[in-house]
């Protein structure tokens, strides 16, 4: 879930189907589709979070083997048919780490942690209002927006909780911006971009920093307004977008130097969605405007090395013509195979395109409804 202009028009439809979505049984059997396989390397496969309608409880858990090519969809309800409600409200984002799959469900306030090999239920973690989760010396991280799911000025500050990989507790938590977003960890420092997304126009326009042995924060960098996405480089730079304001203020993509905590560059495109994998960031341009109306949809690529955006988009024509409403974006590390994902109009099952790394399609499936966040699965003995 995004606190964009995608953000509203899924609260409104929410609305009108609330009612309906009471009656329907949240619990959807595995389904299994045949895939091309792929070759295999240090990673077996990926998970793919599905957000599904907000109210609706709907988020579910699909996973593709690479070995054997199984497509298999809503997993979790599978693996664990004691939750009555399935995965829960609004998956809003995933990640693997050890033996866990940790993923945050929004608008249910918790983080469920479960087994990487069954997807068997292990724990959940009560997070109010959880986004972004990461992990890095050995715990796991999450921002919160500590708060309810509302406009006004007058929403908390959120926080970051830190969460022990075995006891799977939260340890420690610091207080950043309003609605904080994605983070990451560079060394012994975590940075989250705060977004203020809830109270238009008066955003939050920080990129908090926050030492990892005390646990507090020690600094925020002016960036611009309404911060969202914050990805690292393999030089340790961070790139942070900006969503603007949807009017006069245009979304944009910018670079942070870990050493200096400086902004130290600015790429004038659009950026609603990010990844890094390799030397190249792919960036999702979707930028809407109140004024005029209008979405501009752009797939753009950066060379990380240097700092130079390439002249060609990372997707074929032929699949970008397909995709109504382009949102999750995630590469291989190994074989830098695309996947990127299209919500279509956020109520309906959405898609997963795969494109490999020289812009040639190798398959397309359908996914439950808005799929967003993709994990990669490592070989796990």
């Amino acid at each position: 879930m995004k606190t964009t202009n995608k953000f509203w028009i899924l609260l409104l439809v929410s609305a009108c189907c609330f009612t309906s979505c009471q009656t329907d049984d949240p619990i959807i059997k595995e389904e299994i589709i045949e895939l091309p396989s792929q070759t295999p390397t240090s990673v077996d496969g990926f998970y793919l979070l599905n957000e599904g309608n907000m109210s609706s409880n709907k988020a579910s858990l699909d996973y593709y083997d690479y070995k054997s090519g199984s497509y298999k969809r809503n997993i979790y309800s599978q693996a664990n048919p004691e939750a009555t409600l399935g995965l829960g409200d609004v998956g809003n984002d995933i990640t693997v780490y050890g033996g866990k799959i940790y993923a945050v469900i929004n608008n249910s306030n918790k983080i469920e942690v479960m087994d990487v090999k069954t997807t068997k239920r292990i724990k959940v973690i009560d997070v109010k209002n959880g986004r972004y989760v990461t992990f890095g010396n050995g715990k796991i991280y999450v921002s919160s927006y500590d708060g309810e799911i509302a406009l006004g000025s007058s929403s908390p500050n959120g926080f970051v909780a830190e969460i022990d990989t075995t006891s799977l507790s939260i340890t420690r938590s610091v207080k950043v911006g309003r609605q904080p977003e994605q983070l990451a960890v560079v060394g012994q420092k975590l940075y989250v971009a705060n977004s203020g997304g809830y109270s238009p126009p008066n955003y939050e326009r920080t990129v908090s920093v926050i030492d990892l042995k005390t646990f507090t924060k020690t600094k925020d960098i002016d960036v611009a307004v309404n911060l969202h996405r914050l990805k690292v480089d393999a030089d340790g730079d961070i790139y942070v977008s900006s969503r603007g304001d949807y009017y006069s203020i245009p979304s944009k993509l910018f670079i942070i130097d870990s050493k200096t905590d400086l902004v130290k560059k600015t790429f004038d495109i659009a950026c609603a969605n990010l990844c890094i994998a390799g030397n190249q960031a792919y960036v999702i341009g979707s930028a809407f405007n109140y004024s005029t109306f209008e979405n501009v949809i752009t797939y753009s690529l950066i060379d990380t090395k240097t700092e130079t955006l390439l002249p060609k988009s990372f997707i074929p024509k032929s699949i970008s013509d397909q995709i109504t409403t382009p949102y999750g974006i995630a590469v291989d590390p190994i074989s830098f195979n695309i996947y990127i994902t299209d919500a279509g109009d956020y109520v309906s099952p959405g898609k997963l395109y795969c494109v490999d790394k020289d812009g040639i399609p190798k398959f397309t499936v359908t996914t439950g409804d808005i799929p967003a966040h993709i994990a990669f699965k490592q070989k796990f003995k």
